[in-house]
């Protein structure tokens, strides 16, 4: 049985379901295991700290789908991604789609916007203007990041930090966005509401959605 030393986790659509509510069953349930908890999602830095020091989890976390780094709640931010490479080409893709950018300002890495487009047209047009980006579906929003962006990467700079091998590691996550950190770690979990994409290379699929998947996904593992 796979006994991880830490794990990482999305957010949306796992801690929360489809319309953002906690599941506070799956919190109380997490904030009882002895391993570091973080928080890796799309969303903003200063989402993913509050929300991470309101779960009681760790002070570490990763925001803006790996754009963003913080090792604590003191430190600085760690911006991997190029903003202004997101913003050429969401000017780019302005000429062919009605465009809605969420939280531009707060962003530092990346470009959000509202899924009213086709995301495999939009990603045709950018690989024609080699743009350096790629487009990532949270389930919540288009995420236009730098290809050099990714969940997976950011994590294994968390590992190096806190002196743990990735392979120690078990991610659990819904959506597209969360492969490449599946992928990354010694044993990744996708709970039953997940993209195809993501159940397809999970080592294993709960079979209940987002919290209670949680919960049977610690159960799985056995740090409960």
């Amino acid at each position: 049985m796979f006994k991880p030393r830490a794990i990482a986790i999305d957010i949306d659509g796992t801690i929360t379901d489809e319309t953002r509510a906690v599941n506070c069953r799956a919190v109380n349930v997490l904030r009882k295991v002895r391993v570091p908890i973080i928080l890796v999602t799309g969303n903003i830095m200063c989402y993913a700290r509050t929300a991470s020091k309101l779960l009681g989890f760790s002070d570490t976390v990763i925001a803006e789908n790996g754009g963003v780094v913080r090792f604590g709640y003191d430190e600085e931010d760690v911006v991997i991604g190029d903003k202004e490479r997101c913003i050429r080409a969401m000017r780019v893709l302005s000429e062919h789609f009605p465009i809605e950018p969420l939280d531009l300002d707060m962003r530092l890495s990346e470009v959000a916007v509202r899924r009213t487009f086709s995301v495999g047209e939009a990603e045709k047009i950018l690989s024609a203007e080699n743009s350096g980006v790629r487009i990532v579906d949270s389930g919540f929003a288009y995420h236009i990041t730098d290809v050099r962006v990714s969940k997976g990467k950011a994590l294994n700079l968390v590992a190096e930090k806190l002196d743990i091998p990735i392979d120690d590691f078990m991610a659990i996550g819904d959506s597209e966005n969360d492969v490449e950190m599946l992928e990354s770690v010694g044993f990744g979990i996708a709970v039953a509401n997940a993209h195809p994409s993501l159940k397809r290379i999970a080592d294993y699929v709960t079979e209940s959605p987002d919290g209670e998947g949680v919960i049977e996904a610690l159960r799985k593992a056995g740090v409960l």
